[in-house]
């Protein structure tokens, strides 16, 4: 649905207004200081809803349909969003909402199931209609931003927060392209929803059939100054900002991640447990939320990348070097979220 066109005059100044910013602030020691991470929105609050239905939609995917047993309406959301998903185990997970905004009736979610995992997606894939669950949100923190046009990368079930932006860029008829990668057709979800946009808007490359994903083939797909929307494995997004910076400077990069966020520039540390009476080791390539599970493995925890909040801890004493999203400066006084923030010395933490 999209049409290859060489930059105006207007954008080639634009992106190069744009690398000068990079260069002088972005990748500047000043960043941080200068342009503080977008806060995650919170909306809703908990749920007490039940499964209205259950489908098979891919190998090791099921969709849930999430609603008010007296039919209730829901809190609204837009495209992009996540609920916090509380299960019958006690641990908490975080799924992108796969529906339809305009249906308030209902939330749906995909999971898929992840061999030698840590359990959660297991107990969803045994959830049955009717079954009770408890749901936090909606929250966004992968907002659809207004674009000329767009393009949209999905890795297997990557689609989830996609599927809605599609149906979003559609209504509001903007240029769009969806190219959707996954191991195989049988692994990948919703494909015939998607179908009815046809293949010049919707592009299925599969490994079996196309090899491993290669973004330096996938990028120059997008218009110029387009808005990029990548979610998907480590595979599919890593690097990206750096080859789209040298193909197109003037187009946005939006990413979602479905593991935990690599640690950039860490040093070792020391963690004192107090409650515990136990000290642990951080060394620099690990999170300090890895090395107090090593101790406390009931320690909880959601997102791994510094937005949910679930491993929010109270610091004792020491000097937090926070990474997270989501914390306000008064709670930066004496709490951490344990899955990116560091010390540069040693923390005393309330466990």
């Amino acid at each position: 649905m999209t049409t290859t066109r060489q930059p105006t005059t207007a954008m080639r100044i634009a992106a190069a207004a744009g690398g000068a910013y990079r260069g002088v602030f972005a990748e500047s020691r000043l960043a941080p200081l200068l342009s503080r991470p977008q806060p995650v929105r919170r909306t809703g609050f908990d749920l007490d809803l039940s499964i209205l239905d259950r489908r098979e939609e891919a190998e090791d995917v099921v969709s849930l349909v999430l609603g008010d047993v007296d039919g209730r309406p829901l809190p609204s959301w837009v495209p992009g969003a996540h609920v916090d998903v509380f299960l019958p185990s006690g641990r908490q997970r975080q799924y992108s909402l796969c529906g339809d905004p305009a249906d308030r009736r209902a939330y749906r979610v995909a999971v898929r199931r992840i061999p030698g995992g840590e359990g959660g997606s297991a107990e969803v894939h045994g959830l049955r209609v009717g079954d009770p669950v408890r749901v936090r949100g909606p929250r966004n923190a992968f907002s659809l931003v207004d674009a000329g046009s767009y393009l949209f990368v999905a890795g297997g079930i990557g689609i989830t927060p996609i599927l809605p932006m599609v149906r979003e860029t559609e209504r509001r008829g903007r240029p769009w392209r969806l190219v959707y990668r996954g191991r195989s057709r049988a692994s990948m979800p919703f494909l015939r929803e998607l179908a009815h946009y046809g293949p010049a808007a919707v592009d299925v490359r599969t490994d079996d059939v196309t090899g491993r994903p290669d973004l330096a083939t996938i990028l120059p797909l997008a218009e110029p100054g387009a808005a990029v929307y990548l979610c998907g494995p480590p595979a599919l997004t890593d690097g990206a900002w750096r080859m789209l910076r040298d193909i197109d400077p003037a187009a946005s990069l939006h990413t979602e991640r479905f593991s935990p966020l690599p640690v950039v520039g860490g040093r070792p540390f020391r963690i004192r447990l107090a409650r515990s009476g136990v000290t642990v080791d951080v060394a620099g390539e690990e999170t300090a939320l890895a090395a107090v599970r090593r101790a406390l493995p009931g320690v909880a925890y959601s997102c791994r990348q510094g937005f949910c909040g679930t491993c929010k801890t109270r610091v004792l004493d020491g000097r937090v070097e926070h990474r997270d999203r989501t914390l306000t400066a008064r709670e930066r006084q004496d709490a951490m979220l344990l899955c990116v923030s560091r010390a540069s010395g040693s923390l005393v933490l309330d466990l």
